[in-house]
């Protein structure tokens, strides 16, 4: 076999595993499948290389082992590509099946449960490479690790420097918040205060006026009371000899004593509220009896019950 029909062998290859990449991508197959059929192809395209290298092309018998290689190869990609066939079709049928509400995440856990098997009987069949103890290979996929490594820790810093300055920021506002609410509690307790030392105050003097406008008010009403009960007092329990305009001169002078009914009531009065634990009066002779024995059968005095000569005002505020 010729160097070109070799070149020919190893382009179909390639369109194998092209034709399943672009297979695995616009299908619904497991790309742990898709990955495990690419990597045997991978594998075989390595091992193929590696014949071609070895190859001496003047030799007859490894022309034949490479023709040999060559349909051992074309069969296995047949097979594997008929195996990707069958696995789409499946996966075809399966999807057209609707799942209902209550059985959905049953049937999801189902089919992870099966493919989570599949890949373990894979990964127990596949022999691991061994990376070979080289110390150039060793320390060039040490930089690659820590480069990865390196990248994702700048990623992480780059993050976590970000929400930083985001924190920082809300912490700022949240603090311009915080000082402006103070500044207002503070101004609104000034308020609150100057508001109660006005409140006292004003409670204070209008309660203070309000009290002698009332004591303003009682004693006018009192002296026009008074004033009142006395022109009545007059006008109807007059003194004996008032009406009388011609009277003899002993009969004015034996009547001179006597007082008017409203003087007696103001003698009454002004012993209940100045002495109120002993209201009694000694009647004398200038009480004139009608008036006592008109305020004794209303009810306006009362007569003292072990003293009759002693008289006082009923207690009518009590």
């Amino acid at each position: 076999m010729d160097r070109r029909a070799w070149q020919t062998t190893v382009q179909r290859v390639a369109k194998s595993q092209a034709r399943l990449r672009q297979l695995s991508t616009h299908t619904r197959t497991d790309p742990k499948y898709s990955e495990f059929f690419l990597t045997r192809l991978t594998k075989i395209i390595r091992h193929m290389s590696l014949n071609q290298q070895d190859l001496d092309p003047d030799s007859t018998t490894d022309v034949e082992d490479v023709a040999d290689a060559e349909e051992e190869l074309v069969k296995k990609c047949e097979e594997m590509w008929k195996d990707m066939e069958e696995c789409q079709n499946k996966l075809s049928l399966t999807g057209t099946e609707t799942l209902t509400d209550s059985n959905a995440q049953l049937s999801l856990l189902i089919m992870q449960v099966k493919c989570l098997t599949a890949e373990l009987s894979q990964w127990q069949k596949e022999t691991p490479e061994m990376i070979p103890l080289n110390e150039e290979i060793l320390v060039t996929l040490g930089k690659e690790e820590f480069q990865k490594l390196r990248n994702d820790l700048e990623l992480v810093l780059s993050t976590i420097q970000s929400n930083n300055e985001k924190l920082k920021e809300d912490l700022e506002r949240e603090q311009k918040w915080l000082d402006e609410q103070q500044q207002i509690l503070e101004s609104l307790n000034v308020l609150q205060n100057e508001l109660k030392q006005q409140v006292v105050t004003f409670s204070e003097s209008r309660i203070f006026n309000e009290l002698k406008t009332k004591m303003r008010d009682i004693k006018e009403f009192k002296e026009k009371l008074l004033v009142t009960l006395g022109e009545f007092l007059e006008d109807h329990f007059p003194l004996p000899d008032r009406n009388v305009k011609k009277k003899k001169k002993n009969v004015q002078e034996s009547t001179a004593q006597l007082i008017t009914l409203h003087e007696m009531l103001e003698i009454l009065l002004n012993r209940l509220f100045g002495v109120p634990h002993d209201p009694y009066v000694k009647i004398s002779d200038s009480f004139w009896p009608p008036y006592i024995e008109l305020l004794l059968r209303n009810g306006i005095a009362l007569r003292h019950p072990e003293d009759p000569t002693r008289i006082r005002l009923e207690a009518f505020h009590q």
